[in-house]
């Protein structure tokens, strides 16, 4: 009975290990040779792919195919120089060997000379009979540049030739996220359905899309066919689920997580989306037990100790989500969210002091949100630190310059620092910003608001709106 191809090549491996432990001296066809060195580079066992082009070019000092594949090791390991002096050898003796450009290209490629290496690869394709690979090869290099609408089209040639190359597929998605282009990627997805209805990956891809434009209904039929084409598809279960907690369904939402916990290992994720749909049905020991399953399950989960902390948080239990969200700060506390949670709760438990030192990591830390700057300068105006107030609302102003809120506020500390000219400036930009906001003023300083000159500008600005 004749040996099967995968036999032969196990075959001829055995015999090449053989070899090299007793220094025996056996001969093998190139073709053999080759499928030995692409089994060691496929296993990344490099240093014995290296030894079998060696003993290969010496029983067949002629072969292009083996030549090639010392190139790919010589570019694998950045030996450039040698890799080219050997293409531009060989290229004097197949000038029409594709594989030679598709080097080229890798080789430029390594060096980020991507436009060149699309050059190299555009002169492969047309000297090549097969040109999947380098379709798949024109598609990342297009990428690299950002010309996501090149690489959509060469992914799209290889699903052409292979319409399972899920790879391909998955980056014709990215590329249609990329440029925004969702209606175009729904009815690309619907016609590969079309000829492939039971695709579990495409039906997947579709869902997020629909779920991107907001079509909650379509995305969960799309989810539910990518379950009826492969029962065991984790990811289908998991964003049917979100789906399901968009509509309001909670218990049947809990049924498609608790499905992933059963198919496979536990994951935080599916913890955290189950004590949710808990608190959201009002089952508070049961989304407290899920919680704390999903900080067990992975300690370092930030949205797990978030969960916890905001879910005492709401009970007014301050306490408890002071220790919790302090239990997360030792974890990491290079985490700007957490230091803005506890300056939050420090901020309700009125402790002015530690939350201005919370808020002050949290934006350290690089949380430049509109609340963090606001919240923090109110904090600062409780500990009548009016000046660093001031100095935390100019910060805040260089990243939401429209915000009149915070116009108003600077000019009621720059009256606190007797500051009366800024204040003037800052009270004419707070009124050309919104005018509607004088209210945020009177309550913020009731002690300034029936001063003459702010009435005044106050009443001047009443009557120009009218």
């Amino acid at each position: 009975m004749a040996l099967e191809s995968n036999e032969n090549a196990d075959k001829f491996i055995l015999k090449f290990e053989s070899m090299l432990k007793t220094d025996d001296v056996y001969f093998f066809d190139a073709e053999d040779f080759e499928g030995i060195v692409h089994h060691y580079l496929n296993l990344g066992k490099v240093a014995l792919g290296k030894k079998a082009i060696k003993i290969g070019l010496q029983q067949h000092p002629n072969s292009i195919e083996l030549k090639l594949l010392r190139v790919e090791v010589l570019v694998f390991e950045d030996h450039f120089t040698q890799a080219e002096t050997l293409l531009d050898e060989l290229q004097t003796i197949a000038t029409n060997n594709e594989e030679i450009f598709i080097q080229r290209a890798n080789i430029l490629s390594k060096q980020d000379d991507h436009q060149g290496a699309i050059t190299m690869l555009m002169q492969a394709l047309h000297m090549a009979e097969d040109s999947f690979d380098i379709h798949s090869l024109l598609g990342m290099e297009y990428l690299f540049i950002d010309d996501f609408e090149k690489a959509k089209k060469n992914f799209m040639k290889c699903l052409e030739y292979d319409q399972s190359d899920y790879s391909s597929l998955y980056n014709v998605v990215y590329c249609f996220e990329f440029l925004e282009d969702f209606d175009g990627c729904i009815y690309f997805l619907n016609e590969y359905l079309e000829k492939n209805p039971y695709c579990e990956v495409a039906w997947h891809q579709l869902g997020k899309m629909y779920d991107h434009k907001d079509l909650l209904t379509e995305a969960l039929a799309a989810y539910d066919f990518a379950i009826i084409s492969d029962e065991s598809f984790l990811g289908a279960y998991f964003e049917k689920g979100k789906i399901l907690e968009k509509l309001g369904k909670y218990n049947e939402a809990i049924e498609s997580y608790e499905t992933t916990i059963a198919m496979d290992d536990p994951t935080s994720h599916a913890y955290l989306r189950i004590g949710k749909c808990h608190e959201k049905l009002g089952n508070d020991d049961l989304a407290k037990y899920y919680y704390y399953n999903t900080v067990h399950e992975d300690p370092l989960l930030d949205k797990g100790w978030l969960a916890i902390t905001e879910f005492y948080t709401r009970q007014k239990d301050y306490g408890k989500a002071q220790y919790y969200i302090n239990k997360a700060i030792n974890i990491d506390g290079e985490n700007p969210l957490y230091w803005k949670k506890s300056a939050k709760i420090f901020l309700a438990q009125k402790d002015y002091s530690e939350a201005d030192f919370a808020f002050k990591q949290a934006v350290d830390l690089g949380n430049y949100e509109l609340d963090s700057w606001q919240d923090w300068a109110n904090v600062l105006q409780q500990l009548e630190d009016y000046e660093s107030a001031v100095q935390v609302l100019l910060q805040g102003l260089e990243f939401y310059p429209e915000n009149a809120e915070m116009s108003y506020q600077l000019s009621g500390l720059y009256l606190k620092t007797n500051q009366i000219d800024l204040a003037k400036e800052k009270l004419h930009t707070a009124l050309q910003l919104n005018t509607e906001k004088q209210v945020f003023f009177k309550k913020k300083f009731p002690e300034y608001a029936n001063l003459k000159w702010i009435k005044d500008s106050f009443s001047n600005d009443s009557k120009a709106s009218t």
